[in-house]
This record gives C-alpha cells, structure tokens and sequence, in this order.
C-alpha cells in the first residue's frame, strides 16, 4: 500500500476528512483526541476501492458477508463513551468487521483484543492494521458473542453488531468499574447502551440512542 493510498487523493483526501470531522463536531462529538484519530485514519482503505469516494461521508458502507462499515457518527459516539471515564488500558471489541473501528481504538488505548466469526473480513482486517504499523491489536476467529474469556477482564467492551438482549457473558468479562457500549434489540427497536459494573459485581445502564446495526449472530465462518 503506497503512501498516496493511505492518505487519500480527491474525495478521499484530508481537506475531505476535514469536512467529516466538522460534521461530527456539529452532531456533537467533542472528544478531541477521537476527532483527531478519525481525522488522520484513512478509512477510504478499509471499504471496497469501488466505494473510497464515499468513504468520508457520515454513511456506513457494505463490506460484503452481510456487513457494514458503520457509520462515522457512531464510531466517534461510541469510542468516546467508552473513554468518558478515563482511557481504558484493555478493550474488547466483538466484531472486527473491516477493521476500521479497530484501528480507532488501537490509537486511544493500549490494547484491543478483537473477535471475529467471519474469517475472510479478519484476515482483510488484519493486513490493514498491519499496514498501518499498529501492534498492539490481537485478533481472534471465535463466536463474538461469547467474547475472550482467556483475556478477560477487560476495561471496556465494544459490540458492533446487535444481540437481542445483552450477553451475560459479556458482562461478565468486565472489570470492575469497566464499562460496555453495546447495541441491544431486534431490527426495528435497537437501543445504544451503556453500562458500568460498580465495585459490587452491580451494573448501570444508560439508554445513550436509537440505532441501526447488523444481528449478532452465533457460530463461525471460514
């Protein structure tokens, strides 16, 4: 990958990605540090070369298998809850999808461990973030919804696709004081949630929006 790939001509070019970030500050993203790393990611790389000149605009895109690249908007909004208390040190993130929200998170913390069920979108996801000379990403092929039990606890989780209802597994992978950002709900219904464990094994949710991801969905392909 040349450096014109990484840092974009025409539509995928940085007075373009300027463009985006102005967007999510007017939406509401006031996170400098996640409106930095957005600004300086090249996501045209992470979607089909057939849809880089869409690649800035606040849309999730197809990244085929029934996938998405979501949306701008939501990463930003996602990323920032989950470092609203402070900047965690370990994430999981269930879904590596494209990669691009990976890539994101691998800027702000110190370690994501990703879990994939669609082995072709990991293997592609992982020579992008290799590409980018990030090392602090580990990747595993595994049902997402039963998470990374190995390297658990986690400061933080991330879900980017939707269960019905939230994994108890999941929740029981965080640490203390760690917090979830997850959508929840059928098609028609899904709700962003936030939710922290409090010292005593509780947790507190928080309704943060309405949304629209992809079913997460049980077992492995290959």
């Amino acid at each position: 990958m040349s450096n014109n790939d990484l840092s974009g001509i025409g539509m995928t070019s940085r007075r373009t990605r300027e463009r985006l970030v102005k967007r999510l500050r007017d939406e509401g993203i006031s996170n400098e540090r996640v409106l930095t790393v957005i600004l300086n990611t090249p996501r045209h790389i992470f979607c089909d070369e057939a849809l880089a000149h869409r690649a800035y605009e606040d849309t999730a895109l197809p990244i085929g298998f029934n996938q998405t690249l979501s949306q701008p908007y939501i990463v930003a909004r996602m990323t920032e809850a989950l470092l609203s208390m402070g900047t965690p040190k370990r994430v999981l993130e269930v879904g590596t999808g494209s990669g691009y929200q990976t890539t994101i998170l691998a800027q702000l913390v110190d370690m994501v461990f990703s879990v994939e069920r669609i082995l072709p979108l990991q293997e592609l996801a992982r020579s992008r973030i290799d590409q980018l000379g990030l090392r602090n990403v580990k990747m595993k092929h595994s049902d997402g919804g039963m998470g990374w039990p190995e390297k658990a606890p986690f400061d933080a989780i991330i879900v980017t696709a939707a269960p019905r209802e939230v994994p108890e597994e999941l929740l029981e992978q965080l640490a203390p004081n760690g917090r979830l950002v997850i959508p929840v709900g059928p098609d028609e219904h899904q709700q962003l949630l936030y939710i922290q464990r409090d010292e005593q094994g509780g947790f507190q949710r928080h309704v943060m929006e309405a949304v629209k991801f992809v079913p997460l969905l049980g077992g492995v392909i290959r």
